[in-house]
């Protein structure tokens, strides 16, 4: 029997492989990840000068998605992105994603104002395309709301709060807007209960599971390099929350991760 008929399947929706921890690597990380049941996952580029390279490791290796915009911490020293330029990479068959956007104050709230700009270009880009809008939010839980709130109000978008650990206001307000929350490794470390308490009163059908590798990997492997295979740890502390079979719980992310990232579906259906 082959690995995807006996291990149930997941999607790490949001992993790095073209940084160079990986480098050298991907074909035994891909097929681990495989041997763990994680037969897709969204390679997202941090800035648009790396464009090609995440573009390329997508184009090469079959289980692999991409998403592209300029990083909130990288805002300050990058070209501001174009909404025309991101509107066109959605031409591409495996670009599934704006992002990762957001705001980060924690180490670069000097460049606030640019990151609220470079946030609504990239809602911009998700509106017109109908792509999702990968969230990355970091002490801005206010701005985040009610940026989120605003744009959507002005023209409706779909949206996932990756590696969510914001507060439960932030939470809230991504919910109603009808967006997904994000489970990565921080959920399964031992102090993140707080964390932890905020998924467990998510709708199951709004949560999507990732890496963010090579960052955040979950126990056992804490404090080592994270890749895509290790997306099963973070499911399992998921299954669990919810009190659902791993089977169970790994289908339902199946169908949320389909239904935010329909593009991605759709091509695995056809290819």
């Amino acid at each position: 029997m082959s690995t995807s008929q006996t291990t149930p399947q997941i999607t790490d929706s949001h992993c790095h492989l073209d940084f160079p921890d990986f480098e050298g690597e991907l074909d035994q990380i891909i097929a681990r990840a495989a041997e763990a049941g994680v037969t897709r996952m969204v390679s997202i580029c941090t800035k648009m000068a790396n464009l090609d390279q995440v573009r390329t490791i997508a184009e090469n290796h079959a289980p692999v998605f991409f998403a592209a915009a300029t990083h909130p911490m990288s805002v300050a020293s990058e070209p501001m992105v174009t909404v025309e330029e991101l509107v066109a990479l959605a031409n591409h068959p495996k670009f599934v994603g704006i992002g990762e956007s957001g705001l980060d104050y924690h180490y670069t709230a000097d460049s606030r104002g640019a990151q609220i700009e470079s946030l609504r270009i990239h809602i911009e880009a998700a509106r017109q395309t109908g792509l999702p809008l990968i969230i990355h939010s970091r002490d801005a839980d206010e701005d985040m709301a009610r940026i989120l709130t605003e744009e959507h109000a002005s023209g409706t978008y779909s949206c996932v709060m990756h590696c969510f650990s914001s507060g439960p206001e932030l939470a809230r307000a991504a919910l109603d807007l009808g967006f997904y929350l994000s489970m990565s490794g921080i959920a399964t470390f031992p102090r993140s209960q707080e964390v932890r308490d905020i998924f467990s009163h998510a709708p199951v059908d709004r949560i999507l599971v990732e890496t963010d590798a090579p960052y955040l990997a979950p126990p056992p492997h804490r404090g080592r390099r994270n890749e895509p295979a290790y997306t099963a740890h973070t499911a399992q502390v998921g299954a669990d929350l919810y009190g659902l079979s791993y089977e169970d719980f790994a289908a339902q992310t199946q169908q949320n991760f389909d239904r935010l990232f329909s593009k991605a579906a759709t091509y695995e259906a056809t290819s």
